[in-house]
């Protein structure tokens, strides 16, 4: 089956170009002009992922990320975020909302559909060279098989990008990599040169493990390392 890609924009020439350039690349789309659209669409069935415009009729766009990474049916549905708000802290806030990649207008063809083949590639699952478990302390465990997380036993939901940070981090205990060797690991060719895009979603994974946040270490002037 074809991935299907949600287009939430309230204008109607954005919406059809959107579509018509998933369709050529063989994507099935589904399109709406406001949140209220897509919520009642989402009741019916899931999207593989979502474009989402910041500035809807009837909500605001970040509310929308946020309140989709706030319920468990949909948290786990990558989301990108399409705007003419191109500020770095817009691009920050978006990250910081939850949303897997920032695109503005006016864009490129081209790069809308690297970027949305770029986060479906991080979302699919994709098999860690580290088998088994990895543990820290008594209260971080890590499933690389199974793509759980546990902090006290208890399961701690990660997007995508955050646990494919976590994956990389764990593969080698202790071994500082750098911001640009994270940003290549996730997104390879398609990257955002931006590094404070990794700071983002670092902070996010320390917020979400809570107490074992404190084994994801900043190295000043270097990058993150994963230590007990």
């Amino acid at each position: 089956m074809k991935p299907v890609i949600a287009i939430v924009d309230d204008e109607p020439d954005i919406l059809q170009l959107v579509s018509l350039t998933l369709a050529k690349a063989g994507f099935d789309t589904l399109m709406f002009e406001d949140a209220a659209g897509l919520f009642s669409s989402l009741e019916k069935s899931l999207p593989t992922l979502i474009i989402l415009d910041l500035m809807l009729p009837d909500a605001d766009g970040f509310d929308v990320c946020k309140k989709l990474r706030n319920e468990e049916h949909y948290k786990n549905i990558p989301i990108i975020m399409l705007t003419a708000k191109g500020d770095e802290m817009d691009r920050i806030l978006g990250l910081e909302f939850g949303a897997d990649d920032y695109v503005v207008k006016p864009f490129s063809t081209r790069e809308l559909i690297a970027r949305v083949k770029a986060v479906l590639r991080r979302s699919s699952p994709v098999p860690s060279q580290t088998s088994g478990c990895v543990a820290l302390g008594n209260d971080l465990r890590i499933d690389l098989r199974k793509y759980e997380v546990f902090v006290e036993e208890k399961q701690i939901f990660l997007t995508s990008t955050e646990f494919k940070i976590l994956d990389l981090l764990s593969k080698r205990p202790g071994w500082v990599y750098s911001r640009n060797q994270i940003l290549d690991y996730l997104w390879g060719n398609d990257k955002i040169v931006l590094d404070r895009t990794i700071d983002v979603h670092i902070k996010n994974l320390r917020d979400k493990l809570g107490s074992a946040g404190r084994y994801v270490k900043s190295i000043r002037g270097l990058g993150y390392k994963l230590d007990a």
